[in-house]
């Protein structure tokens, strides 16, 4: 009897063993099927080492450029603080609140038009020129006009490369790859202050100038210089551009559906403008909408807060450096960090928390070296 049990449940343990390996085999076969031929035929090891070849050739394609432009991109926002010492204020006569940064949020035609190569870089030559063009404000309502365009205009970079990065990289990838984006207004707060203490003290008066008019001329022309290589090397999306292979095309397009159960190609008359808001409403990332408004925020008060440490202009302007370059080390340690243990709240919650404390150190003493630090 108890030879007849075991039997029985040998025979219904090989039947359950049949069945899984049917269901496997049957599963295995949709899931090739409905893979593209080029990924079905690649064994796991040459799938690893296809996708590592292509996010190294990406990396090359797209990072050193978007990182550059976004240094541009805050180069061209920040050098009316910067403008400030240089003397704009005294020489259109500006008091009280009529010195202030003006940006106007524009990414409303990105999506749209489905082509960045084109878009983010015509962006730029428009802010270079508008940039170059405040050179020439006489008046405060001259300067007010110049801002606020230059504002809508390089507002659209920011969020536009983010979308533009999530169409060619996968939600692990973005991580250290946005904090590298991040770093670009990092360093352009480095750059700024070094190349706004050279102008200052080496092209003031040249060719009956002010040192502030050259600075915008100078950064002005750089930007414009760069965006147009900018429109020859940045490509679109992965199913049009023309600088991957057709297997390489594939794979880019399976790696985002694999990732979020789709690719960002999407047809046109989908992507309205109402649809888009609808889902940025509902979007988690609203809840540090406030936290973000005022990090940028403290980017144009760093040099007035810089120069009430009592030092001159130029002197103040070398002092904006250093700050910078330890912020990029600090983000990109940061993302490193939360991309080897998996973990985002604390990498999200404790930088804000250090700020805060420096913040009222910086308020509770008048001291050079405490309020510096």
């Amino acid at each position: 009897m108890r030879h007849s049990t075991d039997t029985d449940n040998k025979a219904h343990h090989d039947e359950v063993e049949l069945v899984e390996n049917i269901s496997t085999i049957n599963t295995n076969k949709i899931t090739n099927a409905a893979l593209p031929a080029y990924i079905a035929s690649l064994t796991p090891e040459n799938k690893e080492a296809a996708e590592n070849a292509l996010r190294k050739k990406i990396d090359i394609r797209l990072m050193p450029m978007v990182v550059l432009i976004y240094i541009m991109n805050y180069l061209d926002r920040n050098n009316i603080a910067a403008a400030r010492l240089a003397g704009l204020e005294e020489d259109l006569n500006l008091h009280g609140n009529q010195f202030q940064g003006w940006k106007v949020p524009s990414n409303l035609l990105l999506n749209k038009l489905g082509k960045p190569s084109l878009y983010l870089p015509a962006c730029m030559v428009v802010w270079g020129g508008i940039s170059g063009a405040t050179a020439g404000c006489e008046t405060y309502g001259g300067l007010l006009a110049c801002r606020f365009v230059l504002g809508f205009v390089e507002a659209a970079y920011f969020p536009g490369c983010l979308y533009y990065l999530s169409a060619w990289y996968t939600r692990k990838e973005l991580v250290k790859r946005t904090a590298l984006l991040y770093s670009g207004s990092l360093l352009s707060g480095a750059f700024s202050g070094l190349i706004a203490a050279g102008i200052t003290s080496g092209l003031d008066g040249a060719k009956g100038l002010s040192a502030w008019r050259w600075l915008f001329i100078v950064e002005g022309s750089i930007t414009v210089f760069i965006a147009l290589f900018a429109f020859f090397i940045l490509p679109d999306l992965p199913r049009t551009t023309n600088w991957l292979s057709d297997d390489e095309k594939e794979l880019a397009a399976w790696r985002l559906e694999e990732d979020i159960g789709q690719d960002d190609w999407v047809d046109s008359k989908q992507q309205t403008f109402l649809h888009g808001a609808k889902l940025a409403a509902k979007s988690k990332g609203l809840v540090t909408a406030g936290h973000d408004l005022w990090i940028h925020f403290s980017w144009y008060r760093h040099y007035p807060i810089s120069r009430g440490l009592g030092k001159s202009n130029i002197t103040t302007l070398l002092l904006t450096t250093p700050p910078y370059l330890i912020a990029v080390i600090a983000i990109l340690c940061n993302a490193w960090h939360a991309d080897k243990t998996g973990e985002r709240y604390l990498h999200v919650a404790i930088p804000p928390v250090i700020a805060f404390i420096s913040f009222i150190i910086a308020a509770a003493t008048i001291e050079f070296a405490p309020r510096y630090l």
